[in-house]
């Protein structure tokens, strides 16, 4: 794909599937509306996915032009919302100037789909493209324990160019609320889109005696 002027910004897809926490997903809307360096956002969440805004978030999902809104709990001017049986709309080609996708929360069947070439979803067919493309695309799997079938399609989707990326919350910067890791696991991950957030927590290594640390 042609070099485009930074000047533009990014262009992100971002995948919302079935698999429990969707605040990493209002999370990262916010943390990408907010961002002046995204240009656009183009979000697709799957039948499955919007149960769970549902369950977890209560939202009234039923008129699709809200969804962009109500997930972002505010503006979005930024988001346009596709539906996950789309499989025309315009990030299902490769000539989309998309530059970057993630998935989150990527459900373990989602990533089954990936790792197999299997495009039967919007989801499943922007994230095809960003393989056949060479474009990031990251993965945020959501699951536990893992089978093998899940560790193998792991594998499977990292050997194909995805970087497998499993909400995992970190602790060493001391959260004292839920939002506290779910900022930091999104800061990480937009980190790997060349998105780095200033509230992001870096380790800078241990002050003072570490005796005892281990």
């Amino acid at each position: 794909m042609p070099a485009r002027d930074v000047a533009d910004g990014k262009s992100i897809i971002l995948g919302v599937t079935g698999a429990s926490g969707v605040l990493f997903s209002r999370r990262m809307l916010q943390m990408l509306e907010a961002d002046a360096r995204v240009r656009e956002i183009n979000l697709v969440v799957s039948g499955s996915g919007l149960k769970v805004l549902r369950e977890e978030l209560h939202l009234n999902v039923s008129k699709g032009s809200d969804v962009p809104s109500l997930l972002a709990a505010g503006r979005s001017a930024k988001t346009k919302y596709l539906l996950d049986s789309d499989i025309g709309a315009g990030i299902a080609s490769g000539s989309y100037p998309a530059d970057a996708m993630v998935v989150i929360p990527c459900s373990t069947g989602c990533l089954a789909q990936i790792a197999n070439g299997i495009s039967s979803t919007l989801i499943e067919r922007a994230a095809d493209v960003c393989l056949k493309e060479r474009r990031p695309l990251i993965l945020a799997v959501r699951d536990t324990p893992l089978s093998r079938i899940h560790l193998e399609n792991m594998l499977r989707a990292d050997q194909a160019g995805a970087e497998v990326f499993p909400i995992i919350p970190s602790f060493y910067h001391q959260p004292r609320k839920i939002d506290d890791l779910v900022t930091q696991f999104c800061c990480r991950v937009l980190a790997h889109l060349d998105l780095r957030q200033g509230q992001q927590f870096r380790w800078m290594g241990q002050r003072g005696d570490a005796k005892g640390r281990g």
